[in-house]
């Protein structure tokens, strides 16, 4: 067993997820791929007060990263969609561990509605014959098809289904339509699309889950995957006798972790600079709530589906990162007509040692996110520490 102390615990994870320092990924264009391959998905949300999710949670991590450049990953093959614990983008490396949902789901396993087997074929015929489509495009006349084509939505359902079952996939996106075509006209012909056996199923989730956080519980491995703990579980336990993977105790934490020596020994051997990260509602490193509020002593949750007037602290909220800790969070809204980033609402939760370096980092922070939302004002509403919010709005040219 292996023992960490609370500090160590965070600096460990915060390496993993490639927030240690800036440029982690380095900073050319395999830049953004070794950020998806290391934190194994990256999760797709439509909410765009600011830029969307998976656009935001890769830019954290390579600042020089543009849209453009997942667009090109998805059409040069190297990464994919599918479905993880939600929509994500994903290593075309690891297509084949999603066949046993895709498999599982086309067996009758219900994912989201029950599919209209009837709607499903006329669209896969359509696809098989046209080539490539999206949803709107059987909303065209010119398909000359039954009144069934008339129907968007009915598309729309039948396209989520056959993609969910994998007998459809994602060849692209226009703007942020997808576009459907066959497996075969999608992935590389080298790639290896065999499913997985169980045990390698297994290995695959919890070696993913250690490679990008550091250490997990069985439950935080088997994260929101019905009916896998038991299995996860029984594998974890051989492959600790086996001394493959070790347990690892966080001091003050009563949780079982696991991780391997090789990635403790290297992330704890690692400095994690004062730097500070604006980080995404679903970015990878507080997606699961209950690790972040037991690792960080952050308690979260995003308000976007919480009604306006019980909202604590705003509608999208971002964490705020300091070197290794959450100390607070700011809630933006990009005014795109204005080219303006309004920060409506910002809160400092945490006593900051090095203020001065916090503030300065976090005015350079938001002034990078004004331009990454193609903004070149910034408007700072209101700061729950006016002595903060006074010096970082002269900083970013705001009035508060």
């Amino acid at each position: 067993m292996i023992q960490l102390t609370a500090t160590q615990a965070r600096r460990l994870v915060i390496t993993c997820q490639g927030l240690n320092k800036s440029h982690a990924f380095g900073r050319g264009a395999s830049a953004p791929l070794q950020c998806i391959e290391r934190l194994g998905y990256v999760q797709i949300d439509t909410i765009s007060v600011i830029n969307r999710a998976h656009l935001h949670t890769i830019w954290t991590r390579v600042p020089a990263f543009q849209s453009e450049h997942l667009d090109a990953l998805q059409r040069d093959r190297k990464i994919f969609e599918y479905w993880s614990h939600a929509a994500a983008y994903l290593p075309i490396k690891d297509f084949r561990y999603c066949l046993p949902y895709m498999n599982a789901i086309a067996s009758g396993q219900k994912h989201w509605r029950i599919p209209d087997k009837k709607s499903m074929k006329l669209v896969l015929d359509c696809i098989r014959s046209r080539g490539a489509m999206r949803a709107r495009d059987f909303a065209s006349s010119k398909t000359k098809q039954p009144d069934f084509w008339g129907h968007t939505t009915s598309a729309k359902i039948a396209l989520e289904q056959l993609f969910i079952e994998g007998q459809l996939l994602v060849s692209h996106r226009e703007g942020f339509q997808k576009v459907y075509d066959l497996p075969e006209r999608v992935l590389p012909a080298e790639l290896d699309t065999s499913p997985p056996s169980a045990e390698e199923f297994q290995r695959y989730l919890i070696d993913r889950t250690i490679q990008s956080q550091g250490f997990a519980t069985v439950a935080e491995i088997g994260y929101l995957r019905k009916g896998l703990k038991s299995d996860l579980r029984k594998r974890i336990q051989q492959m600790h006798a086996e001394r493959e993977i070790t347990q690892v105790k966080i001091a003050g934490n009563p949780n079982e972790y696991y991780s391997r020596t090789s990635i403790i020994e290297t992330a704890t051997s690692t400095r994690v600079a004062k730097e500070v990260h604006l980080l995404s509602p679903f970015d990878n490193l507080v997606i699961q709530r209950k690790r972040m509020a037991q690792l960080f002593d952050f308690e979260y949750q995003i308000e976007c589906y919480v009604p306006a007037a019980k909202r604590k602290h705003g509608y999208f909220c971002l964490p705020i990162l300091f070197g290794d800790e959450l100390v607070g969070r700011l809630d933006p809204k990009a005014d795109r007509k204005n080219r303006k980033l309004i920060i409506r609402r910002l809160f400092i939760e945490k006593r900051i040692q090095h203020m001065d370096k916090f503030i300065h980092g976090l005015a350079k922070k938001i002034a990078s996110l004004a331009a990454f939302n193609a903004c070149d004002r910034i408007s700072i509403e209101s700061c729950n520490r006016k002595e903060v919010g006074s010096v970082l709005s002269r900083l970013v040219g705001s009035r508060l």
